[in-house]
């Protein structure tokens, strides 16, 4: 069963929401530890004994990261990595070990990890690491997010809205697109009119930087 909670309260279902850290160890004086060290500095934390405590536990989806030990009863703290990477859960992960070797830092690292601590560890370290996890955790949301709102302007362009916008961020003129498309300037003036409108874009400049977000047009 997961730990009480520990720090203050906070709104549950925003992304705004203060930072929320996952400490998963099977020690309870550690959990009890970290718990009261990141409240030091005002983090809100959920303790659990094991991976599974975690997964059925389900925490509210608030930025933040998970502080894992390696070695842990039943699914280790690799598998839970893997696990939530195949399940596309990206929520950084802290590494901690009493028992780290090259081999599993590597593997660790690779897979995405922010850090990797061998106990016992400095306090600053773990703070260190937690405040390089929790940005790195704002940061994708907010690029998630800036796909996510670019991505619904885009499907409400038409067909033909659409290759004009493919035109316009290549630095076509008006001319140069009607002839390509086989239309009038008036109708690409048109199509180029909406296309700002519903994409939200003030500038061509702007417009480019929305359809790199996209990725493709």
């Amino acid at each position: 069963m997961p730990d009480v909670v520990r720090g203050k309260s906070a709104p549950q279902s925003s992304n705004e929401a203060s930072p929320l850290v996952l400490i998963v160890d099977d020690d309870e004086n550690i959990r009890e530890a970290l718990a009261d060290l990141l409240l030091s500095v005002g983090i809100e934390t959920r303790s659990f004994a094991s991976t599974r405590d975690l997964l059925q536990s389900k925490p509210e989806n608030r930025v933040g990261c998970i502080i894992l030990d390696v070695r842990l009863p039943g699914s280790s703290g690799l598998d839970l990595q893997a696990h939530l990477s195949s399940v596309g859960d990206p929520k950084p992960i802290i590494f901690m070990t009493g028992h780290g070797d090259i081999p599993m830092t590597v593997r660790a690292m690779k897979a995405g990890a922010v850090d990797f601590l061998t106990k016992p560890f400095r306090d600053q370290d773990m703070l260190d690491a937690v405040a390089t996890a929790i940005e790195t955790d704002a940061a994708r949301r907010r690029e998630a997010s800036a796909i996510s709102e670019v991505t619904e302007l885009a499907q409400t362009l038409t067909a033909r809205e659409r290759e004009v916008m493919a035109a316009v961020v290549k630095g076509l003129m008006n001319k140069q697109i009607a002839g390509e498309l086989g239309i009038t300037e008036i109708t690409v003036k048109l199509h180029r009119g909406n296309v700002m409108r519903k994409m939200k874009a003030r500038s061509v400049a702007e417009l480019v930087r929305k359809v790199e977000v996209l990725g493709s047009v």
